[in-house]
């Protein structure tokens, strides 16, 4: 049959009088049908009678995955067909790090494997070629597709592809758990690697662990793989079992930075912190904008620091445009004030305090953003370009809505939204 190149077309005439053109863009095929066009599903999995003509019932139904577009799950079908995952509560600082288990925190895409493919966190299927899965064994596993250190955007956007591509030989399965075998970590990793070992297939490893000999040692591995672009650290309790859910047993660490950032604005709190400050705009020396909200007391809420001052703050880690992740307040630099910088000085930033993500692919693009501010997260969401809507959720206490806006920001992400600068 006939096919076409990457980033060739043709013309095939349709019931009007005017050709349809179907395109091959690398692997993702196209047609201006109003048929291939209408469709509510991602652009990868969309095919059309003029496709099949073209290509072959054959080679379009291999490529799609099947006779028609696969139907969207409804919500209910989405929650049976979640995995269920072991996930990561974050260290506490405090939790003594002897003897569990180290690991580094690969920054890819989370993937159950149930014997047969590929799942996401969330329930939906990545298509892996059959020459990927090759040599994986017929029992549930646990790990990350992953590409590289500071690689996570290129990750995403080869494993939601739904056309099996070539892409996929850039991509690693590395795996650290057996979820349906019911004894112990040390036991299961064990099982692991040695099945593993045994099938040898050529995308998959067993992912490193080792035995944390203390504090220092945690600091100092943490250190080391942060300053070669890790994401952090993860450790596994010796002994634990696997259980569905957050659990202490996983536990996260990322470091925390210390910085300082001019006072430009004060934003006005809402819920339970109506009537006094809800979060700091700031400005980093470079021009960089964005709102500190946790970490200040009832007292610093009712007489914030002033305009033009000078605060320190902690964060987790720079964004990719360079803008600090989670910042909590710690107080006012003791040197004082600095110059208020001029109103005609450009802000970067977006929804004050927010961090926005896009996602556009075929007619769709939206855009979500998420704020914290003290124990409430709220979320802005809609069509590009338009005001959206908002929701605010609160939380027991800042701990918990940092948690929450840090698992709806993984949730984004691996639907494929992009964090872009403001």
């Amino acid at each position: 049959m006939p096919d076409l190149d990457d980033g060739q077309s043709t013309e095939m005439q349709g019931s009007g009088s005017k050709p349809y053109t179907l395109k091959n863009v690398g692997g993702v095929y196209s047609c201006t049908c109003p048929a291939w066009r209408n469709q509510s599903v991602g652009i990868e999995r969309r095919t059309c009678k003029h496709l099949r003509k073209l290509r072959g019932d054959a080679a379009e139904e291999a490529r799609v995955g099947g006779d028609l577009p696969v139907k969207v799950k409804t919500a209910a079908e989405k929650e049976t067909s979640v995995p269920p995952l072991l996930l990561a509560e974050s260290w506490d600082n405090v939790t003594d790090p002897a003897g569990w288990w180290l690991s580094e925190k690969l920054d890819g895409v989370r993937a159950y494997w149930d014997g047969k493919q590929f799942w996401s966190r969330l329930g939906n299927l990545f298509h892996a070629p059959d020459w990927f899965t090759a040599g994986l064994p017929d029992i549930p596993l646990d790990g990350e597709l992953w590409l590289d250190r500071k690689k996570f955007q290129r990750t995403v956007s080869i494993v939601r592809r739904q056309d099996k591509s070539d892409h996929w030989k850039e991509i690693r399965y590395v795996v650290f758990d057996a979820p349906k075998l019911e004894k112990d970590f040390e036991t299961r990793f064990g099982f692991v690697r040695d099945c593993l070992a045994q099938h040898r297939p050529t995308y998959a490893s067993a992912h490193d662990h080792e035995k944390c000999r203390g504090i220092d040692h945690l600091r100092g591995e943490l250190q080391r793989l942060e300053a070669l672009g890790a994401e952090g650290l993860m450790m596994r309790r010796p002994g634990s079992r696997y259980e569905s859910g957050r659990s202490s047993t996983l536990l996260k660490v990322k470091s925390f930075h210390d910085a300082e950032a001019r006072v430009v604005k004060h934003l006005a709190g809402a819920g339970r912190h109506k009537g006094r400050l809800g979060a700091l705009m700031v400005e980093l020396e470079d021009g960089t904008s964005f709102s500190v909200g946790t970490g200040f007391s009832d007292a610093e809420r009712g007489n914030p620091p002033p305009v033009g001052s000078m605060i320190s703050f902690r964060y987790q880690e720079l964004s990719d445009g360079g803008v600090p992740r989670f910042p909590s307040y710690l107080g006012v630099r003791a040197e004082g004030n600095a110059p208020v910088p001029k109103e005609s000085e450009p802000s970067r930033a977006t929804t004050a305090g927010s961090r926005r993500f896009e996602f556009s692919e075929g007619k769709s693009d939206k855009f979500w953003e998420i704020a914290v501010s003290g124990t409430e997260v709220t979320v802005r969401y809609g069509r590009s370009g338009t005001a959206g809507q908002t929701n605010t959720k609160g939380f027991k206490d800042e701990a918990a809505a940092a948690r929450h806006a840090e698992k709806l920001i993984e949730e984004k992400t691996e639907k494929g939204y992009s964090e872009v600068d403001g």
